[in-house]
């Protein structure tokens, strides 16, 4: 825990020192996620897309908390945006699958987990056998 609010506040310091890159908003809001701080992290994952909107990777960690507060449509926005993105990234395929599963849509879930496998998400076809056989 002490280590994790170590890394908060190095990367605060980072951004007031001028080096404002969606990446350093990006880690923090890792950061925080690790504290359960979700609002903490939503607003620099949202701060780390306005800075750079073709940061895929903050799209999918913004609808990682998304999902973990059970805003599961909410996390598949950001999903489509961070496949939109990067049509080749197989962690949002597989927590998009994992969103939808959690609406009720299994079928379009289970898709998206076999997409997520064939891009090498290994973890993807344990969720498949699980959720979707």
């Amino acid at each position: 825990m002490k280590v994790i609010f170590v890394l908060i506040l190095f990367f605060s310091l980072f951004i007031s020192c001028q080096n404002q890159t969606a990446e350093t908003y990006n880690n923090r809001g890792i950061a925080k996620v690790s504290l359960q701080d979700y609002s903490g992290a939503i607003s620099d994952y949202n701060k780390a897309i306005e800075i750079n909107p073709n940061d895929a990777k903050a799209y999918n960690n913004r609808g990682i908390v998304k999902g973990s507060l059970q805003d599961y449509s909410g996390a598949i926005s950001d999903y489509n945006k961070a496949i939109e993105i990067n049509p080749d990234y197989a962690e949002a395929y597989n927590n998009r699958g994992f969103a939808k599963i959690n609406l009720g849509q299994k079928d379009s879930g289970c898709l998206d987990l076999s997409k997520a496998g064939k891009l090498g998400c290994s973890q993807a076809y344990e969720a498949i056998k699980d959720f979707c056989n």
